[in-house]
């Protein structure tokens, strides 16, 4: 039996650190306040959305920080492979505040349908506005760790549906100002809610898939098997699993039948060799079933078939 660990890649990709998720949190918060009051004030509906989904951006920051702390935890004898689910905890419940503050948009903007208000175009086109370069400011911060980490891809995604919800206010404040078109306001206000639900559906999915333990979607299981099978001395492969603890942190279990006179050691280093540099994969498991065990193995796999 084997066991090949590598903790440099727990946590997934930090190359948005907490500095970075601190000031982005600051330029939220400060900016969330302002729409509020713009909100309040031009009677923008759109505004005031946009307000309540920047300060979801910073609970979600702020949820991220303090996943990607605890997630640097010391494994303890009961959590062996430590404290890293943390982070898609996070990510989860930033995906599902993303889809709750939806809702709630698409409601209150039917009920403006229904009962038009009136709407300042010009003071909402100049907060929107505002608020579009604080959101480009946050996504600015995030973008390099958005790729490999998907509590750090929660807070960009928040980030970024409330940018693209500032462009909506904006181009509805210029069509108000302009055609005092009021209904534009929560038309806009439909689109941010819609917006919303679609991009938190990729985060959510990929969220459960790491809870449940599933193959990470960058990884084809059937081929690093076939990589394996390739190895010197390897003649068949079973009990295989493949499976996500985080963002990054793949790991890997899996019986190596080998004849009996095979070097089992020069085995074991050539299949963890393969796994590390063409898949990345440096978490695994793997046991040597070797002269008679390869009989048994064989017919347990042929029976559990």
């Amino acid at each position: 039996m084997s066991h090949a660990h590598d903790r440099a890649h727990a946590g997934g990709a930090s190359g948005a650190g907490p500095g970075r998720l601190v000031w982005t949190l600051a330029l939220v918060l400060g900016y969330a306040g302002a729409e509020v009051v713009g909100g309040l004030v031009s009677g923008s509906l759109a505004l005031l959305a946009d307000a309540g989904h920047m300060l979801s951006d910073a609970g979600a920051i702020g949820l991220t920080l303090f996943a990607m702390w605890f997630a640097r935890r010391t494994p303890t004898p009961t959590r062996t492979f430590g404290f890293f689910r943390a982070e898609i905890l996070a990510a989860l419940a930033n995906g599902a505040t993303l889809v709750g503050i939806s809702l709630v948009v698409l409601i209150e903007a039917i009920g403006r349908l229904r009962h038009p208000a009136e709407v300042e175009g010009g003071t909402m086109l100049a907060i929107a506005s505002g608020g579009l370069l604080v959101n480009l400011a946050g996504l600015y911060l995030l973008r390099e760790g958005r790729r490999g980490n998907l509590n750090i891809r929660g807070a960009w995604l928040h980030v970024l549906t409330d940018a693209l919800g500032s462009v909506q206010a904006i181009v509805a404040g210029a069509v108000i100002a302009r055609f005092g078109w009021t209904w534009v306001d929560p038309v806009a206000s439909i689109g941010i809610a819609l917006l919303i639900v679609v991009s938190s559906w990729t985060l959510l999915r990929e969220s459960v898939a790491v809870l449940m333990e599933g193959t990470p979607n960058d990884l084809d299981p059937d081929a690093v098997r076939r990589a394996l099978e390739t190895v010197a001395g390897v003649q068949g492969i079973h009990d295989f699993h493949v499976w996500s603890i985080s963002s990054g942190f793949v790991a890997l279990s899996a019986h190596l039948v080998v004849p009996a006179a095979a070097d089992t050691a020069d085995v074991l280093r050539r299949s963890q060799a393969c796994l590390a540099d063409r898949f990345g994969i440096r978490h695994t498991t793997l046991q040597i079933d070797a002269g008679t065990a390869c009989t048994q193995a064989r017919d347990d796999a042929t029976s559990a078939s």
